[in-house]
């Protein structure tokens, strides 16, 4: 892509230096005719640039002092233009790139939405104005996600904390108290049925809702180049190739490790069998990193992160919700949003997952 014009790369090497703290409010800002110097271009250019930085609340031109950096908002509320500026502006910058790339407008709010997963702070604060709090335990599920980020939008005032546990952690963190609902995907083999057999064992006697949010495609992410080494879990074992696991608990791990045993297949074989990471994000960038081959995960991790996907499963996730959560506002708005047409259409838009049981 072509460089940005001169003053759009002074205005975003002034923003980054007051991001970063290198320069502070009240600090002198380099003249027009050193800044020129600097860069190598006239003295105009620098001062379109400083026009644009002045508009924004960037800088501002002090008498006796120059041009200096702005002060912060006094008060608690304020807006702050500069930091929404900045911002936007390098969203946009980064767009705009991946749109010039080929990528489409959904394919970006996709791996912008894992992003946001594998990043966001999973115990803050709830924010002010806060009318309940749904604290999630449990598996981890990008549609689930998903849906913690949409629920203030469908339920006002409500949000959700989200804690990956594993399936089973996200059960036992109801049977403590810990949790108002969890998040599961555990196989029972005998029954072939999921998560109903694990509530009667560990929450016996409670009355509990299973809200479905999808059923989800299971399988191999693999990098490209290694795709025609991988056929199947026994490739695993055969040698040469590096594994990135789920950790302990997870769902993911106890149906790897029941297939495993089905197919007779030696744990102990598999290069990376503890190599375990907490998301399905977090092994998917595993693999597109180069650090495993393949890896064990859900079809939209594969697609976010460019994966090849080899499909060996399909299983539902689940919400389980005790009764005495059940009727609370911010669930029911909740699974209205996962029953509605435009819920289900966002679920779908991920990768990888049927909504037919969905809400």
């Amino acid at each position: 892509m072509p460089q940005d014009p001169i003053y759009q790369q002074i205005i975003d090497a002034v923003e980054r230096s007051i991001a970063d703290g290198s320069l502070k409010p009240g600090d002198s800002v380099l003249s027009v005719r050193e800044m020129a110097q600097r860069w190598n271009c006239t003295a105009g250019t620098v001062q379109r640039a400083y026009r644009e930085l002045a508009r924004r609340d960037a800088i501002v031109a002090v008498p006796g002092k120059g041009t200096t950096v702005a002060e912060p908002p006094l008060a608690a509320g304020h807006s702050m233009p500069l930091r929404r500026a900045a911002i936007v502006h390098q969203v946009e910058s980064v767009l705009l790139s991946l749109l010039g790339a080929g990528y489409s407008l959904p394919e970006v709010e996709q791996a912008v939405n894992l992003a946001l997963d594998r990043w966001r702070v999973l115990t803050q604060e709830p924010p002010t104005g806060t009318v309940g709090v749904l604290r999630f335990a449990g598996s981890h599920d990008p549609a689930a996600a998903t849906l913690a980020a949409r629920l203030p939008a469908v339920a006002s005032g409500w949000t959700m904390q989200m804690t990956f546990t594993g399936s089973l952690g996200g059960l036992i963190a109801l049977t403590r108290g810990e949790a108002d609902l969890a998040g599961s995907h555990l196989l029972d083999v005998e029954s072939g049925d999921y998560n109903e057999a694990f509530v009667r064992r560990l929450l016996p006697g409670r009355r509990v809702a299973l809200l479905t949010v999808a059923h989800r495609r299971l399988g191999l992410m693999v990098r490209p180049d290694r795709a025609a080494r991988v056929d199947g879990l026994n490739s695993l074992a055969a040698g040469g190739l590096r594994f990135a696991n789920r950790q302990p608990g997870s769902g993911t791990r106890v149906w790897l490790d029941a297939r495993l045993a089905t197919l007779g297949i030696d744990r102990a074989k598999i290069a990376g069998y503890d190599y375990a990471f907490a998301t399905h994000t977090a092994v998917a960038q595993a693999v597109a990193a180069g650090h495993a081959d393949a890896g064990l995960g859900v079809e939209t991790a594969a697609l976010a992160f460019g994966l090849h996907f080899q499909h060996l499963a399909r299983e539902r996730y689940d919400l389980v919700i005790p009764e005495t959560c059940w009727e609370s506002g911010g669930v029911q708005a909740m699974a209205q949003w996962l029953a509605s047409e435009s819920g289900q259409r966002t679920v779908r838009a991920l990768g990888g997952y049927d909504t037919h049981e969905t809400g």
